[in-house]
């Protein structure tokens, strides 16, 4: 069972946010408390004044803008920097704040809830006015965190009707599409390289997004066709020796992402693999890369760009108390393209 995480400070330097903590309240209360005493409530008053003794807090500048709420900065915390889909994704949220007159702080979480928790409490210290983060695996204490300290977020890359604002699409429904058409071709004999599933709602989603399809066509997938890896070149490449090594390999090969495809081509050629005579292949993202391997390869497009700039409208309209919808579903598209083909009789 993961340990609850601590909200206290290791710092030297006690922050509004360990006043906060003590306290039991949130640190727009605390701020109210040490600007304006005369107009909180006395237990509200007793409650701040008491942790501020205690912890020896002296406020400062800082802590008095942070209750003005009226920071602009932007918060982003992504997966990794490696993947040149988040890069360019973060380009256009960085372009489209600053012409809102925002900027961005970035954050990489490597796919770990902790390190996400961390980054958001560090992003609160730095006053930032909202966030925005990838996929709907967030620590319990991290959502908790941003809702006492009543800063707005919104998820993108992710698509749901229950739960968090969120900009983005349905995973599932993206990889059942990417099934359907290989059904469509007569393939029957699948397989797929995932991403690493754990937490990772992305990439589980689209697990199960190819499961579902090919129980609704009666074509099983046994777990060895299963294979989880890093999104990694190197290892999508080890990955498809692997799954064309086994005595009967699949006609069909779905990957979690573009960059596990563009490895398994690669393995393929130094192989002598023919794809598509051998294997069909089929990516997510459509990277600018992928129209240029050979073969070029067939993908889910997904218009990131777009994606993350209605995420920060969302966020914006959040800020300003203006209603509006709490999930934002973005369409994607099957790009077809010369990795995949009927099966060879």
């Amino acid at each position: 069972m993961r340990k609850p995480l601590q909200f206290k400070s290791t710092k030297p330097n006690v922050s509004i946010f360990d006043v906060a903590e003590l306290a039991g309240l949130s640190t727009a209360s605390v701020s109210r408390v040490i600007n304006s005493p005369d107009s909180t409530k006395e237990k509200t008053r007793i409650a701040v004044q008491n942790a501020v003794r205690q912890l020896g807090y002296i406020p400062n500048g800082a802590a008095r803008a942070l209750s003005s709420r009226n920071s602009k900065v932007i918060g982003a915390i992504i997966p990794t920097i490696d993947n040149s889909i988040f890069a360019q994704g973060i380009q256009a949220l960085q372009s489209y704040l600053m012409g809102k007159g925002y900027y961005l702080l970035l954050g990489s979480s490597n796919y770990d809830p902790d390190q996400e928790f961390d980054l958001c409490r560090n992003f609160l210290v730095q006053q930032v006015a909202g966030i925005i983060m990838m996929g709907d695996t967030h620590h319990p204490e991290c959502v908790n965190m941003l809702a006492r300290e009543e800063t707005p977020f919104v998820n993108t890359g992710t698509y749901s009707q229950d739960g968090a604002h969120c900009v983005g699409f349905d995973n599932a429904k993206a990889a059942s599409r990417a099934t359907r058409y290989l059904l469509d071709l007569g393939h029957t004999e699948f397989a797929m390289i995932a991403g690493v599933t754990k937490f990772n709602d992305r990439a589980i989603n689209r697990v199960n997004g190819v499961k579902d399809e090919l129980a609704r066509s009666g074509v099983s997938l046994d777990e060895s066709r299963i294979i989880e890896r890093p999104y990694e070149i190197d290892a999508g490449g080890s990955a498809l020796k692997e799954l064309m090594r086994q005595p009967a390999p699949p006609t069909a090969i779905i990957c979690g992402n573009d960059v596990l495809a563009t490895g398994a081509i690669l393995a393929a050629a130094r192989e002598g693999i023919n794809i598509p005579d051998d294997v069909s292949i089929i990516g997510f993202d459509d990277l600018v890369i992928s129209r240029h391997l050979s073969p070029a390869l067939t993908t889910i497009q997904i218009p990131t760009e777009e994606m993350w700039c209605r995420a920060a409208d969302m966020l914006l309209d959040l800020l300003k108390g203006k209603d509006g919808p709490s999930a934002v579903e973005i369409d994607f598209s099957l790009i077809v393209r010369e990795s995949t083909a009927p099966p060879r009789p």
